[in-house]
Order: C-alpha cells, then structure tokens, then sequence
C-alpha cells in the first residue's frame, strides 16, 4: 500500500505576480473563501511564515483580488486561528510561543482521541473503503509530490474518520484546532519521511477499523499528533518564546 522511497521534490514555482513569492501552482483565487482557502494552502506549505506581514495591497496584486475580498479573507484566516491582527501594523500569519503549540497539541489530543474511542466498531465496510480511496488519493498525491493535493486529501481522510462519530459538532471542533495547527504542520509537510510515516499511520487506522480494534485506533491517532507539535517545538517554536 505504500513505498518507504518518496524520490521527489515538491513542486514549488515562482509568482510571475509578485516576484519573490514563492508558491505552490494553483487556480487565482475567485472570491474571498477561495483566496482563504489558498492563503492557509501556502500557510501549511512553509510558504508563509510565522510572523510574516499579509499585505492587503500585495495580496490584491498577487489574486488579483479587490480589497474588500482581500480584507474578509483575512478575517476568515483569523477566525481559522492561522492570522492575527496587530494594531496599527496589520494582519500577520499567527505565531505561536512553545507553550502555546502544547496545549492546542494536547487539546488535539483529547479531541482526537475521544472521537476514535467514540467510534462504534466494527464500522460499516462501505465506510473502510471511502477511507481506503481518500488515503490512495493520499498516497498518488505523496507519491507525486504534489504538496497542494497532499494537503487536501490528508484532510479529507481525517474528515471522513472522525465523521464516524456520528457527532458533528465534535468533527466540526476537531477540524477548528487542526486547522489552527496548519502553522505547525508546515515543518513535516514537505518532508518526505515524515509524509511516508504519516500515510503508514493512515493506513494502520484502516486497519484498526477493519479489525475492530479501538485500542490500536485510539494509540495512532495519539501517535500521529506527535510528528508535526515535536519538529516545530525543536525547529521554530523556540525562537517564538
């Protein structure tokens, strides 16, 4: 199901837009959700920083977007917890001190836990294979090194597990804080070995849910947090204190 030898490199190009801007190639940006959805695409990518300045004029020129467009997506990344605004000097990607990525990582883990436990087995195989699709559209994007449909199927898949607890305001609750965590997430994303433990762990929940195995379940949902909260405390988080 999967291959421990990712041979590539992402595909990441210059904006002919904005010189300097690096990016993952994609469709402009059509209305303000569209360009929020792109703008938190480059926030995991790595290709916005933390504490990196989102300039409404640089933005307009770069989706060639109106302002007011520019301005509400801007304030959607802020409800998504990925943007903060600063008096007098604007909105920011949102860092985050060490002590910070440790409660939102042990808020995941109680969410993400619970809802494996919550999940009634065995589920239904109809269920087991809408996850086996989404994790090979997982693994044809690693595989390909295509970063923006990586991120896209991850959560997809993740999506679908915790829609088996049948409690919507719980998925809903654990989308919000990984979401949040995208910022985070942004130092394992473009790591091959990373990725490759990542689709490992998918499938093992697959095989839990098969198995009807809640323990096994509950523990790599656990382990599967730990990656991205330990390389970002031991990369970036430190010089965010």
């Amino acid at each position: 199901m999967w291959s421990a030898q990712l041979p590539w490199e992402p595909r990441i190009t210059r904006d002919p837009v904005t010189e300097g801007t690096t990016h993952v190639p994609g469709t402009r940006a059509t209305g303000s959700l569209d360009l929020a959805e792109q703008l938190e695409e480059e926030i995991v990518l790595g290709l916005r920083y933390p504490r990196e300045r989102l300039v409404e004029d640089d933005l307009m020129a770069r989706f060639d977007a109106k302002r007011h467009a520019v301005r509400s997506a801007l304030r959607e990344l802020e409800t998504r917890g990925l943007a903060e605004r600063r008096p007098n000097a604007g909105a920011f990607v949102r860092s985050y001190t060490a002590k910070e990525v440790r409660d939102l990582y042990g808020v995941r883990e109680i969410l993400e836990v619970s809802a494996a436990r919550l999940i009634e087995l065995p589920v239904a195989e109809g269920c087991v294979e809408e996850l086996t699709e989404l994790q090979h559209r997982h693994d044809s994007a690693i595989e390909a090194g295509d970063l923006r449909s990586v991120v896209r199927a991850n959560m997809a898949f993740h999506d679908a597990l915790f829609a088996l607890t049948d409690n919507t305001v719980l998925t809903q609750t654990i989308r919000r804080h990984a979401r949040m965590a995208h910022a985070m997430r942004s130092v394992t994303v473009t790591s091959p070995d990373f990725l490759d433990q990542s689709r490992r762990e998918h499938w093992t929940m697959i095989e839990a849910l098969r198995g009807g195995d809640a323990d096994l379940l509950a523990d790599t949902c656990r382990a599967h947090l730990l990656p991205s909260r330990d390389a970002y405390l031991s990369r970036v988080a430190g010089r965010l204190d």
